[in-house]
């Protein structure tokens, strides 16, 4: 019975292809626009969480001022020191690695080509809380960094701006007012968080910024790098204690440095870019609803032209279930067509604008599957209310109907 009702169904859909693929329209667009806004929301929650992490493992950046960004108290805050990153790694448990970070921009120049670039000056401890890795050459020695060598090691971005598909390994290239040797090239990073080019910057010791370069002592940013299975809470509390004794901070008195957990602003980015992503979908789920109501209009049309037939069908002993089975099956039958060409053009759009985009494609099984069953579900309630219309016509007057 079952496979006769569906041949029947199938049948009665063929017969008015237009008007069936109309119909299955709504439900394309509604599971098409539903899977595509979750894989690309997806696909961006997890760019996101990778660029957070590349900034470092366990990072924590502790800069001046009472809070982050514009705004954010740094200009009369006393800046850090040097000794401040040894104090920390000294005296704070559970730690990897803690490196002092000074910043600075200039024109790099070589052969007659220049590039502006930002310039770090930090330590070899600089490169693992940062997970950067030397595609070519080495790190500073421990006398370049104490004596405040001029050497330098450069990003991708600095590498192919100035030396095409030359080595860099050796050359000597001028830093704003000093030449610096290349002892090393970074692996590229790409583009951070922020938006930023990671690989556009040269990195030298941190007293050859100071004393060539900025003429101060300032340091910007303090870097620390925790241990797996360390405690953050246990860690920043530890930190945040040493900071305000070594900056002179009553007890009444606000911090005049801010903490930033990395992996706590990752985790807050994830979390609203998935808020975004259920949003959109269940604004495009809408289109689903509108889809379902208009396989009930047509399952209402096909009623009415065809109550001869019901009619024919129910006097020659056809029972009501089964009238009421042929219909029902055809709705979901529609509606199953429809999701699964909205599952196909899912999958061609996700792709295509996860590459536009830039964001990773994750394709997510359960996701295509709940908006298949969704759609099919779409048809056996929209359908339900014409098919039990048709099961429950007068043979009789069915048989009279022009």
């Amino acid at each position: 019975m079952w496979l006769s009702t569906l041949l029947l169904a199938l049948r009665s859909i063929r017969r008015n292809l237009l008007r069936s693929f109309l119909t299955v329209l709504g439900i394309v667009i509604g599971v098409s626009a539903v899977i595509t806004m979750v894989t690309v929301g997806n696909g961006a929650t997890l760019a996101i969480q990778n660029q957070i992490a590349g900034l470092g493992t366990n990072l924590l950046q502790v800069r001046p001022g009472q809070r982050m960004g514009p705004g954010g108290g740094g200009g009369g805050a006393p800046a850090f020191k040097e000794a401040d990153a040894r104090a920390i790694a000294s005296q704070v448990s559970g730690l990897l690695a803690v490196a002092a970070e000074a910043r600075s921009s200039a024109t790099v120049v070589l052969d007659g080509r220049n590039w502006n670039s930002s310039i770090t000056g930090s330590s070899n401890d600089w490169l693992i809380t940062g997970n950067w890795t030397i595609s070519d050459g080495r790190s500073f020695t421990n006398d370049e960094q104490r004596a405040g060598a001029a050497v330098c090691l450069i990003g991708q971005t600095v590498q192919r701006e100035l030396f095409a598909n030359r080595l860099a390994v050796g050359v000597l290239i001028r830093v704003k007012q000093i030449t610096c040797e290349v002892i090393g090239v970074l692996a590229s990073k790409g583009q951070g968080a922020f938006g930023n080019d990671q690989d556009d910057l040269v990195l030298m010791p941190l007293y050859t910024l100071q004393r060539r370069v900025t003429g101060n002592t300032r340091v910007n940013t303090l870097l620390v790098s925790m241990q797996d299975g360390s405690n953050p809470e246990r860690v920043k509390a530890s930190l945040t204690q040493l900071l305000r004794e070594r900056r002179k901070l009553a007890e009444g008195d606000e911090d005049n440095f801010n903490v930033l957990d990395t992996k706590q602003l990752g985790d807050t980015f994830a979390s609203t870019t998935k808020v975004m992503t259920t949003l959109l979908g269940a604004v495009a789920a809408v289109s689903l609803l509108v889809g379902g109501i208009g396989i009930m209009n047509i399952m209402l049309v096909s009623v009415t032209e065809r109550t001869r037939e019901i009619g024919l069908r129910l006097a020659i002993g056809a029972m009501e279930g089964e009238v009421l089975l042929q219909f029902l099956i055809e709705a979901v039958v529609l509606a199953a067509i429809g999701g699964l060409i909205g599952m196909v053009l899912a999958l061609g759009a996700s792709v295509g604008l996860a590459y536009f985009m830039s964001v990773p494609f994750v394709f997510s099984p359960s996701v295509n599957l709940i908006a298949f069953i969704f759609s099919a579900g779409i048809g056996v309630v929209f359908g339900y209310f014409p098919a039990r219309s048709a099961a429950r016509l007068d043979p009789i007057e069915a048989l009279r109907h022009e």
